[in-house]
This record gives structure tokens, sequence and C-alpha cells, in this order.
């Protein structure tokens, strides 16, 4: 039976996140009030031209759930010659990076406040994106959960129309059985090519930052998985 969740109504999809809140503190709040208008994107301004928005033609990196930003704020101060967006849902995440990107005084940097499927699907014109990444996501550890994960067919097929071709889907996990999972639906699905080789895992590259979040794994002592696909048609 085909999956029909991308038919369905939002708000009868199976969501790919859990909305949680936690108060701003005093530099968050600051990234709210001074800097939010200026990076903020808006589902409802329709598909997003990037010209109009950066002033420019330059390659595109999209990145779902950027969590507090600091990898996102890393990757735009790194490569002044591209243009980043997150997608993010928690607010404070969200007042981190305005006053992060604010601060530095950025402007290869925007987000969307949005569920990333939405964006996808109304933001994002088809062929439109260079790179997506997707660092970290919730594992959805439960078996009765991973209906949730992000990595999944109707999903994939939706990022590889929206990678331009040669364009990379990136992903990083520190949960051992979701790298299997994406590793297995990967390989499976059509238009995409492992960009190291079939049926391995990425090294991990010195270009994706190491992140807090990463940092509290190893100390954990846990392991942490790249995958890279390249859209190929």
């Amino acid at each position: 039976m085909s999956d029909t969740s991308s038919q369905r109504p939002f708000t009868e999809r199976i969501k790919t996140f859990m909305p949680r809140t936690s108060p701003l503190n005093t530099s968050q709040q600051r990234g709210m009030e001074e800097f939010a208008s200026r990076y903020e994107l808006k589902l409802s301004d329709g598909l997003l031209d990037p010209v109009k928005v950066f002033g420019r033609q330059a390659p595109l990196t999209l990145e779902i759930g950027f969590g507090m930003g600091q990898t996102l704020i890393a990757m735009a101060e790194a490569a002044p010659e591209r243009d980043f967006i997150g997608i993010e849902i928690h607010k404070p995440g969200i007042a981190q990076l305005c006053f992060d990107a604010g601060t530095r005084g950025l402007t290869n940097l925007r987000f969307y406040a949005d569920d990333a499927v939405q964006v996808l699907e109304q933001g994002i014109v088809d062929g439109g994106i260079d790179t997506l990444q997707l660092y970290f996501p919730d594992p959805w550890q439960k078996a009765r959960h991973h209906k949730r994960r992000f990595v999944r067919p109707d999903l994939i097929e939706l990022v590889r129309r929206k990678l331009r071709l040669g364009g990379r889907f990136h992903m990083a996990t520190d949960w051992a059985p979701y790298a299997e999972w994406m590793l297995e639906h990967m390989e499976a699905a059509p238009g995409f090519t492992n960009a190291w080789a079939k049926g391995e895992y990425y090294p991990r590259p010195d270009w994706r930052p190491v992140s807090k979040f990463e940092m509290r794994g190893h100390i954990a002592g846990h392991g942490v998985w790249d995958l890279i696909y390249t859209r190929m048609d």
C-alpha cells in the first residue's frame, strides 16, 4: 500500500517533531526583540526567491532542526560564499540563533520557525537546494514511533525533489539503530547514490562543526555516524 501521508491535511499528518517550551534567557530575549525580523522567513510569503532574500545567486544549504544554532552559525561564518537557511520550532533555539547571527552581523543566514515538511512543500522550489542537512534528529527510539522519523520513503522523495541534480543530503546521528535505519532506507531510495561507497557510512567530514550535543555524546561513549547521498536524477 502506498504512503498517502503527503496528501493529508497538515493537522492530520504524522509529525516528525515534538514541540517543547522553555523560558528565554537575556540574550535570547534580545535576539527576538532586535534581530528576529531581520532573519525570519515566513511561509505566508510563498515560494522562496533566494536572490531576492540574499541579494545574490549562491549555493543554498538548508538545515532541518538546527537546535541552538551553533553548528549553523559556525558554517555560515566559515562559508560566506554560501547562503544558509535553518528550520526550527524550538523558540529558545530560534532566539539564540537570532542573537548570535545578529551580533556577528551575518548576512548569509535566515530561518523558518515552521515544520520542515511544510517548508519543503510550500517554501522551496523543486531543485532549489544545494545541500540539505539533518544533524542529530530525534531518533524516535520506540518501534511504535518509527513512523515519525524524518528519514522515511515519502520524505526522502520530497528531499530528492527539492535538491538540485548533484545536490547532497547529509545526515548525522549518534543513535546506532537510527544510523542503520538511515543507511537501509537511503540505499534503497530511488534517485540517490552513496557519496562515499555503497552500503557504507561517510567518514566524519571536517566541514561539520562539532556541536555541544555531539561533544556530550562522545563523553558518554556514543558513536557518531555520517551519511551523505547525492541526487543523481
